[in-house]
């Protein structure tokens, strides 16, 4: 497997043409990188499910750069940079697009209508798509949201027009 590996490097060092097979490859253990879904079920109820995606390709972003491991999700999308307050908490809601969520600075926490709740710093990648829940018995609908800590919390989050799916926790591998 690893002769494989290094084949495989070795070709897209040289449709790179890029000269050094080590800098071509700077890992050859194909990655999987961990995020959390928040996820529907078919009653309409949320859930977090701790996944990995591992669906990797060695290729450059534009050559002449040297290849990376490159998982790319189609659709198009918005990026929005956002900063919560000091203790900032907010109510039950869902998310308002599918979106991918990741922590750039200090800790927040996202809390499923099922009680699973994870908490997650910088570089914790988490896919929201809670879209069309169903009140639970509190009247919660959604998800619940907040800051841990004392500091403000520095998200970057990736809207995408793509479809919510329904009872597919880990869908993105």
């Amino acid at each position: 497997m690893k002769t494989s590996l290094k084949l495989l490097a070795f070709l897209f060092a040289f449709s790179a043409g890029i000269s050094s097979l080590a800098a071509a490859t700077p890992n050859l253990s194909k990655p999987t990188a961990k995020y959390w879904h928040l996820w529907v079920d078919s009653e309409g109820k949320s859930h977090m499910t701790q996944c990995a995606m591992g669906d990797f390709v060695l290729q450059s972003m534009n050559k002449p750069a040297d290849p990376q491991w490159q998982d790319r999700q189609s659709g198009n999308g918005r990026v929005i940079f956002t900063i919560q307050p000091a203790q900032w908490k907010g109510t039950w809601h869902e998310d308002p697009k599918v979106q991918w969520v990741v922590p750039l600075d200090g800790t927040w926490f996202v809390e499923a209508q099922d009680g699973t709740r994870a908490e997650m710093g910088p570089g914790v990648a988490f896919l929201g798509e809670d879209l069309q829940t169903k009140p639970d018995a509190q009247g919660r609908k959604g998800h619940l949201s907040g800051n841990i800590g004392d500091g403000p919390v520095t998200l970057i989050v990736v809207q995408t027009d793509a479809m919510p799916t329904r009872n597919q926790p880990c869908h993105v591998k």
